[in-house]
């Protein structure tokens, strides 16, 4: 989940109530929409012409900020571009909007500076190998940030933190002596954060030290789906459709090697929905790569998906169209699912793949996981299996709380079933 669009904000400072009431979190959920709206009206009304996104003037205040100017090469300057005119045509930013997208590229900047500062100062950064890593993928929405979460209990497994993708350097440019302030101040956000969009932590629950999915990393680059889920940029979509992640997971790799070079080694578990439109680059930069893909009826995914995609782009944007968001989404899942299909042909009974059923993931984590580690020659220690029953009785179903119907974003049953035959055939839903 984008949470590094959630820039410093207090509830005092949007005159708000301090969470903890019911009351309060009932004016809270009711009250943000309106303030929002409201600030949009004075602007319109009051204020001075919208500030335009400007890639140029962003790069300049990241070097004003590090006091570095070295980014190491410049790959990330047409992305950003392509996605600066997204905002400014498509994405009707919001004032708040504005604020947050600005905040959050300058972020995304600011850490290309230090992260190659860091490797600079310490060459052998680069010279980590990242040894059979293991990628978590399917249908958003099926179970993957479950599985993500539970093999992040496993003491043999690295994950990607949320802080980390948010602070992985200091000032300096050196690796945090005490992550314990960096996420403390994430958490801070996150919080705040869900008081813009209240729906957020039910949908999608996230802390500062919870594992973050990929999209975050690749982000830093502009080259990342993430960016199309919070906002409507289809002008950016389709020009990442059309170049390819190769370039995003070079950079994916960096971001690994320096946080490996100060965790220590160990064998990373990462995840995202979207990496199926980029298993071919993923591959070709992690040649001995691993992966599990998770499947889930599509009738089950499509309008939870389209409920997150809504409240994710709430507060950045002036106007939501549900319907819009409902068609856009199982068109382009209907892409991914079509994908899954010819991996899962592709790769037929190759040890390093794995294909999990929701159903089976959520109603049986410890057979699941054993039968898992088992097929890629994995031990399971006595200690994580006993973390995994604790971790399943915390997320009853797999922490599935879908509250929404097709029928809400404009889908209808028979349409989309006959739209995912062939993904519903292949894996048996």
């Amino acid at each position: 989940m984008p949470v590094g669009y959630a820039p410093p904000m207090t509830d005092r400072m949007w005159g708000l109530p301090s969470r903890g009431t019911p009351s309060a979190d009932r004016l809270i959920r009711r009250g943000v929409p309106r303030l929002l709206r409201s600030v949009d009206r004075f602007f319109d009304t009051w204020g001075p012409a919208p500030r335009r996104f400007s890639a140029a003037e962003l790069v300049e205040r990241a070097v004003r900020r590090t006091g570095f100017s070295d980014f190491g090469d410049g790959s990330f300057e047409e992305p950003l571009g392509v996605l600066a005119r997204s905002y400014e045509e498509e994405a009707n930013l919001s004032a708040f909007g504005r604020i947050a997208a600005r905040w959050d590229a300058l972020r995304f900047l600011s850490n290309l500076l230090l992260l190659h500062r860091a490797e600079q100062q310490t060459p052998e950064i680069l010279d980590e190998t990242i040894a059979r890593p293991i990628f978590i993928t399917g249908l958003p929405r099926s179970g993957t940030t479950f599985l993500h979460h539970l093999l992040a209990r496993d003491p043999s497994n690295l994950v990607v933190r949320c802080w980390e993708t948010i602070y992985p350097c200091t000032t300096d440019a050196t690796w945090p002596s005490a992550p314990g302030p960096s996420a403390d101040r994430v958490d801070r956000r996150l919080n705040a954060f869900a008081r813009l969009a209240p729906e957020v932590p039910r949908v999608h629950p996230m802390s500062a030290r919870s594992p973050q999915e990929c999209t975050e990393i690749t982000a830093h680059v502009f080259r990342s789906l993430r960016f199309d889920t919070t906002h409507h940029v289809p002008t950016y979509r389709l020009w990442l459709d059309e170049v390819g992640h190769l370039d995003a997971f070079r950079f994916h790799r960096r971001f690994l090697k320096y946080l490996q070079h100060h965790k220590g080694p160990g064998r990373w578990v990462l995840k995202c929905p979207d990496h199926v439109f980029a298993l071919d680059e993923i591959r070709e930069v992690y040649p001995d790569a691993r992966f599990i893909f998770v499947h889930r009826s599509p009738l089950e995914v499509l309008p939870s998906v389209a409920e997150l995609t809504e409240v994710l782009r709430r507060p950045f944007t002036r106007s939501v169209d549900r319907m819009a968001i409902g068609k856009q989404v199982s068109e382009r899942w209907a892409r991914g699912a079509e994908i899954l299909v010819a991996t899962a042909d592709r790769f037929g009974d190759s040890p390093d793949v794995a294909h999990l059923l929701f159903r089976e993931l959520v109603q049986n984590p410890l057979r699941t996981v054993s039968a898992l580690y088992a097929r890629f020659g994995l031990t399971l220690s006595d200690g994580f299996a006993t973390e995994i029953g604790t971790f399943a009785a915390e997320w009853p179903n797999g922490g599935d709380r879908q509250k929404c119907s097709l029928e809400e974003f404009g889908l209808r049953e028979d349409e989309e079933r006959s739209r995912y035959r062939a993904y519903m055939t292949r894996f048996g839903f």
